[in-house]
């Protein structure tokens, strides 16, 4: 194994955890670290070194980045104000030797000043670390947990994308592409990689291939923003900031700005993104337990 640890944060979540697995099969140290030292070591046991991160507390930051080059960088969706809510703590990493940061973003970003990602990219340019954004678009994932509950006891898709596509794409396959950069840091040094899936599916096609797949009907709502938000916040139980984040993406995906297919994931690891008809054969049991 590497001398120096490679940090993932967020690494219990669906992103972090496919960096940290990719990571652990390279041979490499890992320092993983979550909320609290025993939820990473619920997910890893003692294959990496479990720490605990908060960037909003400063209690947390040594033991998490002493000794630590290389991090992959997970902005957490309640920290919707990064200037005050991360910075500070990824310019403690910097003076204690951090200069690689694979950063998390979103597909766009570069596009839409409100999202909290742009934010995060303008301090990396300037920071003097080495960068790689990974701007992945929407996870498959995301309709097997943040939106799980719609579809498995309501039959129904509520998000305000309109009529928009969106290029789905497997969180699996991004967090492939974030431990590439990290193992290669040379080959991904200040890059930016749009992550997408090979297809820009419409919310109402996700329905249809959910409802082939679960043998029941699934229908997309298409509600207003305001109509999602209260929502999301009421039935989602999603804090203010995430439903606001939230809405931001979803309008960006109404106005026609997450359908782009990009091949960048192709290039980086050789082959084909998972399709979300896979993802959601894979996966149909969390819509409906009996399957």
């Amino acid at each position: 194994m590497t001398a120096e640890p490679i940090l993932v944060s967020g690494a219990t979540g669906n992103v972090g955890r496919a960096v940290v697995e990719r990571l652990l099969e390279a041979g490499v140290r890992v320092r993983a670290a979550g909320r609290t030292v025993e939820s990473v070591q619920a997910a890893f046991g003692d294959r990496v070194e479990a720490v605990a991160l908060d960037f909003t507390d400063e209690g947390t930051w040594r033991g998490a980045f002493t000794g630590v080059r290389r991090m992959f960088l997970l902005r957490p969706p309640q920290l919707g104000r990064p200037k005050t809510q991360m910075i500070p703590a990824l310019e403690h990493a910097r003076e204690l030797g951090l200069s690689q940061i694979v950063f998390l973003s979103l597909q766009g970003a570069e596009r839409n000043p409100v999202v909290p990602h742009a934010e995060i990219e303008r301090w990396l340019r300037a920071s003097g670390a080495s960068w790689t954004f990974v701007r992945a678009s929407f996870f498959h994932q995301n309709l097997s947990t943040t939106h799980v509950s719609d579809i498995r006891d309501r039959d129904e898709i509520m998000v305000p994308a309109g009529h928009g596509r969106t290029s789905f794409v497997d969180a699996e396959d991004v967090g492939a592409v974030a431990a590439a950069a990290l193992l290669r840091p040379a080959e991904h040094k200040n890059l930016a990689w749009t992550i997408t899936g090979d297809e820009a599916l419409s919310y109402t096609e996700v329905a249809d291939i959910l409802t082939a797949e679960l043998g029941r009907p699934v229908r997309y709502t298409r509600p207003g923003a305001l109509r999602y938000g209260l929502h999301a916040r009421k039935r989602l139980g999603m804090p203010w900031g995430m439903v606001c984040v939230t809405i931001a993406i979803y309008t960006a995906a109404r106005l026609g700005q997450a359908a782009g297919i990009s091949a960048d994931l192709a290039q980086v690891l050789g082959r084909a993104p998972r399709s979300f008809a896979e993802f959601a054969h894979r996966h149909r049991g969390v819509w409906d337990p009996t399957l």
